[in-house]
C-alpha cells in the first residue's frame, strides 16, 4: 500500500521548498531579484558534491533518471486493480470487470515527497524558473541605459551580487562606430569593476562601491591591469573569437585571463570564473569576467547561458551607445556650427544671449538669434523659429540665418528682411515654416525699428525697473507667402534692456504663451528690483529668466537674446551734408579740424584730415547728391562718408604712371580698420583710428 503525505507534511515540504527555494519574480518596476536569494544553489548533492573530472560542476538532477513505473506484471490477478503512480492514478488497460461499470472518483494529485527523483526534478525546473527571471531582469536593466557609463553600470549592478560576486568589464579602445574599420591591434581598457564587500551585512542593503573597487581579494597575483593589447592568434584571441562564455578553470580560460587580466595575474585560488566576450552586431567590443568566492556555489553549466544572454546585450547596448554618442556629437557640431560661436560688442550695446536644447534625446531644433552690425554703428537683433526638432529643421534654419545676414548686409528696413526671409522659405519647400523677429538699433538717434513674424512679442526692462510687453504688429509666419510685414519705432532709452526669445521659453503643456510671458515679466521685474536703480548684470539676468523653466516646462528649444541699450551721446557725434562740388574735400578737412578740437584730438588731426580728404574727393567725384560726413568718438575715432552711388570702392595697386588711384592705399596703411558697405540709397565709406593715449576714453 502507498502511503500519502498528510496536509501537515505537505505544509512541512512547502515550507523546506520556500526556505531553500529561488528568489522572488520580479516586481512590476523591473527591478532584479534578490540578491540573498543565492541564485544557482541547489540542494544538497548539487551543492556540495565533488567536480567532475573536467572541474566544471553537474547540474542537480542529472545524476539518475527517475523511476517510471511500467505496465502490470503478465501474473497479476484478473480484475486486480491497476497500480496507481503518485502523481495521478493511471486507469488500467485491461477490461473493467462488470460489477464495477461506474468509474471511481480521481484520486488527487499529490506533491512528491522530499528526496525522490520528482522532488529534485522540481527543484531543478524552479532554479530553471529563477534563471529565467533573472535573466528577464538583468537584461531589462541593461537595456534602459543610454550611454557607455549606464549600460556598463547596469550590467555590474545587475551582476553583483545575484549572479557574481565581482565582475571585471573590459571594452575595446577605441571602440568602432557603425561600419568603422577597427584599430588594429585590439585594445581592450578596463571600464568597470564592481564586487560584494568583504564584510557585507546581510540584514540591511549592500552599500555601493566606487566604479573601480578593489578586487585584490577575488584576483591572485595584484590588481588587474588597465590595459590589454590582444597577441594576434593569441589564446586570449581564441576565446574572443569563439564568442561563448567558457569556465575559468577551462584549459582556454587558464591561458586568455593572464593576458587579460596582466602578466602574472589570474583568479584568485579556490574563486570560480567565467570569461565571457562581448559581441556586438558586427564584432567583438570587449569582454567581462564574471567570478564568484569559494563559500559560494560554483558556476554550473547552465550559468554559461546566463553570461552569455548578460554579454549580448551589454555587447549590443554599446553598440547603441556608440551610435548614439556618434549621433549627440553630430547633433552637437551641427547645433553649434548654426549658431554664432561668439557675439559682437558694438558700440553702444551690450549682447548676452543663451540656447538650450529641448531635451538630452533631442539636441538639434530650429532655434536661433544672431546680432549683425550695421553701418553707422547701428545693430541688427534677430531671434528666430523654425518647426520641428529634426536634422531638417536646423538645416532650414542655418539657410534662413544666412539669408537674413545677407539682406542685413543689404541694410534693408526690416519689414524688407522678413518679406524676402518669406520668399525664401517658399523656395525651400510648401511646409517651411517659422516665426521671427528682427529688430535694428541705432545708438546715436536711441530708437529701435521691429519687424515681426508671428513671433512672441519682445519686453523692455526699463533702468528704473519696470517691465513692459512691446506693443508690435503680430505678423504672419515665415513660409506663409502672400503677407505683408508692418514695422514699428520705439524709444529706446539708455540703459533699458530688450529681451527677444523663442516661445519655448513661455509657452509648455502646463501654461499657454501669455501666461509664460506675464511670468517672464514678473521675473525681470523682481531681478531688476534686486540691483536697486542699477540694471542688472545682464550675464545674471540671462541666468535669472532660464531659472524660470521647471522641470515640465522644457518641450521646445529656447533662443535667448538681451540686449542692454547704452547709446551714443550727442556730445560725441558730429554729422554734416556737404554738396558735391570740387571745394568739398577742403570743407571737409575744416569740419572734422574744429571736431576734433572740441574733443581735444588734436593729436590725430594730420591723419584725419588726409583720410577724410581722400575719401570725400573720391565720394564728391561720382555722386549726384549732397553726400553725408560723421564722425563719432568712441573708443575709436570712426569717420563715416555716404554718397549715392551703390558701387563699393576696390583697393587697387597704382602704377607709377597713374594720376590717382593712391587715395584707398593711404587709408589701409594708415587706418586700423576701414570698410564699405552698400546701402540701399548708395554707400558708406568708413574707418577708425585709435585713441591717442591721454585721450579721454568714451565713458560707454
Amino acid at each position: 500500500m502507498t502511503e500519502h503525505p498528510t496536509s501537515h507534511d505537505r505544509r512541512q515540504a512547502a515550507a523546506s521548498a520556500t526556505a531553500s527555494g529561488a528568489a522572488m519574480p520580479e516586481d512590476a518596476h523591473g527591478a532584479v531579484p534578490d540578491p540573498r536569494t543565492g541564485l544557482g544553489q541547489g540542494p544538497g548533492p548539487a551543492a556540495t558534491s565533488e567536480p567532475d573530472p573536467d572541474h566544471r560542476p553537474r547540474p542537480a538532477g542529472h545524476e539518475a533518471e527517475p523511476h517510471r513505473p511500467g505496465p502490470p506484471a503478465a501474473s497479476a490477478a484478473p480484475g486486480a486493480p491497476a497500480p496507481v503512480s503518485r502523481q495521478a492514478e493511471v486507469p488500467a488497460e485491461r477490461p473493467a470487470p462488470a460489477d464495477a461499470q461506474r468509474p471511481a472518483p480521481p484520486v488527487a494529485a499529490q506533491p512528491p515527497a522530499v528526496g525522490t527523483p520528482g522532488a529534485e526534478a522540481s527543484a531543478l525546473a524552479a532554479r530553471g524558473g529563477e534563471r529565467l527571471r533573472y535573466v528577464g531582469a538583468a537584461t531589462r536593466r541593461i537595456a534602459r541605459g543610454i550611454d557607455l557609463d549606464e549600460i556598463v553600470l547596469g550590467l555590474c549592478r545587475a551582476t553583483v551580487p545575484t549572479f557574481a560576486d565581482a565582475i571585471l568589464v573590459y571594452l575595446r579602445d577605441p571602440l568602432p562606430v557603425g561600419d568603422e574599420r577597427p584599430v588594429d591591434p585590439v585594445t581592450l581598457r578596463l571600464r568597470r569593476t564592481d564586487r560584494i564587500p568583504e564584510e557585507a551585512d546581510t540584514e540591511t542593503r549592500l552599500p555601493l562601491l566606487p566604479s573601480g573597487p578593489d578586487l585584490s581579494p577575488a584576483l591572485g597575483g595584484g590588481p588587474a591591469a588597465d590595459l590589454c593589447e590582444v597577441r594576434a592568434g593569441g589564446p586570449l584571441a581564441e576565446v574572443l573569437r569563439g564568442v561563448r562564455p567558457v569556465f575559468g578553470d577551462s584549459v582556454a580560460a587558464r591561458a586568455a585571463l593572464p593576458e587579460l587580466l596582466g602578466e602574472g595575474r589570474t583568479v584568485a585560488t579556490g574563486n570560480r570564473a567565467i570569461l565571457a566576450p562581448l559581441r556586438g552586431r558586427r564584432r567583438v567590443t570587449g569582454a567581462a569576467v564574471f567570478i564568484r568566492r569559494p563559500e559560494r556555489p560554483p558556476f554550473e553549466r547552465d550559468d554559461l547561458l546566463v553570461a552569455a544572454q548578460l554579454a549580448t546585450h551589454t555587447a549590443l547596448g554599446v553598440d547603441k551607445a556608440v551610435l548614439y554618442g556618434r549621433e549627440v556629437y553630430i547633433a552637437d557640431e551641427l547645433q553649434r556650427t548654426m549658431l554664432p560661436d561668439s557675439l559682437p560688442q558694438p558700440t553702444g550695446v551690450r549682447l548676452a544671449s543663451r540656447y538650450l536644447p529641448a531635451a538630452e534625446s533631442a539636441r538639434v531644433g530650429g532655434d536661433w538669434y544672431d546680432a549683425i552690425p550695421l553701418p553707422g554703428n547701428r545693430v541688427a537683433l534677430v531671434v528666430g523659429d523654425v518647426m520641428g526638432h529634426s536634422m531638417t529643421s536646423a538645416a532650414i534654419m542655418g539657410q534662413l540665418r544666412t539669408t537674413a545676414q545677407t539682406l542685413a548686409g543689404l541694410d534693408l528696413p526690416p519689414q524688407e528682411v522678413l518679406h524676402h526671409l518669406d520668399e525664401q522659405a517658399q523656395r525651400l519647400g510648401t511646409d517651411r515654416m517659422a516665426t521671427c523677429m528682427y529688430a535694428v538699433y541705432d545708438p546715436v538717434a536711441h530708437r529701435i525699428v521691429i519687424a515681426n513674424a508671428g513671433h512672441p512679442p519682445p519686453l523692455l526692462l526699463h533702468r528704473g525697473g519696470r517691465a513692459e510687453v512691446l506693443r508690435v504688429p503680430p505678423g504672419a509666419p515665415i513660409g506663409v507667402g502672400g503677407v505683408d510685414f508692418e514695422a514699428v519705432e520705439l524709444d529706446a532709452p539708455a540703459g533699458a534692456t530688450l529681451m527677444l526669445y523663442t516661445d519655448g521659453l513661455v509657452e509648455s503643456r502646463i501654461r499657454d504663451v501669455w501666461t509664460g510671458i506675464n511670468q517672464l515679466r514678473e521675473r525681470l521685474t523682481e531681478t531688476a528690483r534686486l540691483t536697486g536703480p542699477n540694471p542688472p548684470p545682464l550675464e545674471a539676468l540671462c541666468d535669472e529668466v532660464l531659472d524660470m523653466l521647471g522641470p515640465g516646462d522644457r518641450d521646445d528649444d529656447v533662443a535667448l537674446l538681451a540686449a542692454r541699450f547704452e547709446g551714443i551721446a550727442p556730445s560725441d557725434v558730429a554729422y554734416w551734408f556737404l554738396d558735391p562740388k570740387a571745394q568739398t574735400a577742403g570743407q571737409a578737412r575744416r569740419l572734422a579740424r574744429r571736431a576734433l578740437t572740441r574733443w581735444d584730438l588734436e593729436e590725430l588731426t594730420d591723419p584725419v584730415e588726409l583720410l577724410v580728404s581722400e575719401v570725400v574727393t573720391n565720394a564728391v567725384r561720382y555722386a549726384e547728391r549732397p553726400i553725408t560726413l560723421r564722425l563719432l568718438r568712441t573708443d575709436v575715432l570712426r569717420c563715416e562718408v555716404g554718397d549715392d552711388v551703390p558701387q563699393l570702392p576696390r583697393l587697387r595697386q597704382a602704377r607709377p604712371s597713374d594720376e590717382g588711384g593712391r587715395g584707398l592705399y593711404l587709408v589701409n596703411r594708415m587706418a586700423r580698420r576701414w570698410g564699405a558697405t552698400r546701402l540701399s540709397t548708395g554707400k558708406v565709406v568708413w574707418f577708425e583710428l585709435a585713441m591717442p593715449p591721454k585721450a579721454p576714453a568714451h565713458p560707454g
